[in-house]
């Protein structure tokens, strides 16, 4: 009798629980969400202490804005936005479950947030906005390549 091994891709395994022993190379990508939700805190942080000190860089009245505060209040958001992203990119590339669920909620509410800031600073909004749909894209699709049991 000859023994058959079978490959298969992954993506279906039946109904046994399925856990690879080594990373295949898309653990890049959770990687890359990590740096990019650190890259992304910082620059939060950068544009919250802007609207806090320099009351000038922002060109909109902030009645143009979509909620009326000001940008004293957007600085503080932005600075606690900032804060938590880094969070969660070190939580990101520390391979936790809980990590990878807090990184994608708080992509959510990063990139409305910059929805919302949009009037104020359109080209960073959309920058914003953009790699926060990039790291939800990396973490929901790969996010178990780096996963830890918790």
């Amino acid at each position: 009798m000859t023994e058959r091994t079978s490959t298969t891709s992954g993506g279906y395994t039946g109904t046994e629980a399925y856990r690879r022993d080594t990373p295949t190379a898309w653990v890049g990508w959770i990687i890359y969400a990590g740096v990019m939700m650190i890259t992304l805190g910082i620059f939060q942080t950068i544009a919250g202490f802007v609207g806090l000190f320099d009351h000038t860089y922002y060109h909109v009245r902030t009645s143009q804005t979509l909620l009326h505060i000001s940008y004293n209040s957007w600085g503080g958001i932005h600075i606690a936005l900032g804060v938590l992203a880094i969070f969660a990119g070190y939580a990101l590339m520390a391979g936790r479950t809980w990590g990878r669920i807090y990184a994608v909620l708080l992509a959510i509410i990063n990139a409305t947030a910059n929805l919302a800031f949009l009037n104020a600073t359109p080209a960073w909004s959309i920058m914003m906005i953009t790699i926060d749909a990039l790291v939800i894209w990396a973490v929901c699709v790969h996010g178990n390549e780096l996963a830890l049991d918790d």
